[in-house]
């Protein structure tokens, strides 16, 4: 597979001249994407084009310089290198650093090194992860991120879910990956006969736009789930790329027919680089009201924000009012104050 290392040399094979505004943006936040994505991109429309919004850079990646690059507080969480413990019964495991695209609302951009491949979890950061995970009994999840691991070698991957699975309190594990959406090629027979062998494990994709649902893409969720391999998938709405219910709705429903179930549908983090895609949680509330008549309970994902300072998930129904911006943590008890500002779209422009 072809990776293009520069937004010069993505644009080229796009037929199309970079624009230099787009080089202090680039200088910043690096492009790293490959050929197979590259393809799904309409290069005479690319600066609306949905497909190329999660791809290539935008001016609107340097407005924002107050933002935090760990909003929800990742680094305060970590119980080992590499493991975070937000919750009880979960934690999340940061494999690698790699990714098959370097996706311009990633809520992990502070991440970001022109070294991707150098930065996979080592023997003694996994030593210490399971050393954890055995004298944590409570929990019983472990969600494998990255970056994304199935980026990993195979024998490396293999190796970080044996040790995962080798620890007895631990029910399910999750891989969480974009694979699937950004490079289907590479879920192959030898991967799913892999996985279907592991216990209660679930694989969580990440599909944004029904254009990503390519026959390749479809071949791919097919493999996994005629494997035996249950399949969730996380959605980011985000301005100008998929803030539209019948966009959504197209979405859901092909995934569904892939017997894929819409888990979640985030609102985007504050994250700094990123926030230009905030479509205002009200936007996502009308979404779901929309869905409410037409689409089948099974196709509807869990609309959700992620609280800052750790304060985890909570779910948002259409009922809901933005008020003054607060919601309830109910795990800790407590109200966590959520940027007003975010609550309502604010014009900002994507591009």
């Amino acid at each position: 597979m072809k990776f293009y290392t520069s937004a010069r040399e993505a644009f080229e094979a796009l037929g199309l001249a970079l624009p230099p505004e787009l080089e202090p943006v680039e200088a910043r936040f690096p492009v790293y994407l490959n050929e197979y994505y590259l393809k799904l991109i309409d290069p005479a429309d690319w600066k609306n084009d949905p497909i190329a919004r999660q791809a290539l850079p935008a001016p609107a990646e340097l407005a924002d310089e107050s933002s935090s690059f760990d909003p929800l507080a990742e680094e305060e969480q970590m119980a080992s290198p590499r493991l975070i413990h937000r919750f009880a019964d979960r934690v999340v495991l940061l494999a690698t650093g790699r990714c098959a695209m370097r996706c311009r609302f990633c809520f992990r951009k502070r991440a970001w090194t022109t070294g991707m491949e150098l930065d996979d979890i080592s023997d003694a950061e996994l030593a210490a992860a399971v050393d954890y995970l055995r004298r944590t009994p409570a929990v019983r999840e472990v969600l494998i991120s990255g970056g994304d691991p199935l980026m990993l070698p195979f024998e490396r991957f293999r190796t970080i879910v044996d040790a995962i699975a080798g620890v007895e309190s631990i029910d399910i594990i999750r891989i969480a990956t974009r694979i699937p959406a950004v490079w289907p090629q590479r879920i192959d027979d030898a991967l799913c006969g892999y996985l279907r062998r592991i216990p209660g494990l679930w694989v969580a994709t990440h599909f944004n736009h029904p254009r990503e649902l390519s026959a390749e893409a479809e071949k791919a969720c097919v493999r996994l789930v005629s494997a035996g391999i249950p399949v969730i998938n996380q959605t980011v709405l985000l301005k100008g790329v998929n803030d539209d219910a019948a966009v959504l709705e197209r979405l859901f429903r092909s995934l569904v027919a892939l017997r894929v179930k819409p888990h979640y549908l985030f609102h985007v983090d504050p994250v700094r680089g990123v926030r230009h895609f905030a479509t205002g949680i009200e936007k996502g509330l009308e979404i779901l009201r929309a869905f409410r008549p037409r689409l089948s309970s099974l196709a509807v994902p869990t609309f959700a924000i992620d609280l800052p300072e750790g304060g985890g998930k909570v779910a948002l129904q259409p009922d809901y009012t933005a008020g003054d911006g607060c919601f309830l943590d109910i795990h800790e008890r407590k109200r966590i104050k959520y940027e007003t500002s975010l609550c309502k779209n604010d014009g900002t422009e994507v591009y």
